[in-house]
């Protein structure tokens, strides 16, 4: 497998580069990570580069994941690129909106790398 251009789309630095973190111990190496503070700044990145994956958290000022997700899709930013919601949800409404919206999988924090691996890593190899 090549390398492998992910986008993090969330508010906290700190959890961009946790998921950062989990993708590589995951097995997603070499990895270019592109990252956004926010569902707005997560659209600009995607009209300037290229990406083969997309996790972005649910819940975010400015524009929130679900948002974010719905403009990608609207605006054909990134088509048959697997997106991956990341929530501290533990509502079912917002996964069945994520997925409703596009999303192809969830990862609930606290999340392990492990649990990275078993549904991030199905998405890029089918890709």
């Amino acid at each position: 497998m090549g390398e492998i251009r992910a986008l993090i789309v969330d508010d906290s630095s700190v959890m961009r580069k946790i998921v950062e973190r989990s993708l590589r111990q995951a097995g997603l190496d070499p990895l270019v990570v592109h990252e956004a503070g926010s569902g707005t700044e997560g659209l600009e990145v995607l009209k300037a580069k290229p990406v083969d994956l997309i996790l972005s958290d649910i819940n975010m000022p400015v524009m929130d994941g679900l948002e974010f997700l719905r403009q990608v899709r609207v605006q054909n930013l990134a088509p048959g690129v697997p997106v991956v919601m990341i929530t501290t949800e533990s509502s079912e409404e917002h996964v069945r909106q994520a997925i409703e919206a596009g999303a192809q999988g969830y990862i609930r924090k606290p999340f392990t790398a492990e649990q990275v691996k078993e549904r991030v890593l199905p998405l890029v190899h089918a890709a």
